[in-house]
């Protein structure tokens, strides 16, 4: 199976990398032998997901509910500070779940990832 391939990085490692940036998770959907393990494109996609709905929460709370609403602008700055937080949790999970060759699956998101790992 693909999975078993031999590449110059462990997949356990290539799993918790593709979690650091958008960017080594794109890297590693389109570049071989990555792109052939089903354990890495599940973490590659996961992280991509994730990166994308916490840009997309982010973007709303700083950019078009904070000035709308006068005077909530501090409440939205500690909201979207905790969010940060709690997404920093989350990708450390994810990170230490995929070094440790876990497929630690987040709610909705894991299953949308499975999906899109076995294509």
């Amino acid at each position: 199976m693909a999975d078993n391939l031999k590449t110059s990085v462990s997949d356990n490692a290539a799993g918790a990398v593709a979690y650091i940036t958008l960017f080594p998770a794109l890297i590693f959907l389109f570049l071989p032998p990555y792109n052939k393990s089903s354990y890495i494109r599940f973490h590659a996609w996961q992280s991509i997901i994730l990166d994308i709905l916490l840009g997309l929460i982010i973007l709303v709370l700083d950019y078009m509910l904070a000035p709308s609403l006068m005077g909530a602008g501090p409440f939205f700055f500690t909201l979207t500070q905790l969010i940060w937080g709690l997404w920093i949790l989350v990708w450390v999970l994810c990170a230490v779940g995929a070094l440790s060759g876990r497929r630690f699956r987040l709610p909705l998101i894991g299953a949308v990832a499975e999906r899109l790992a076995r294509q």
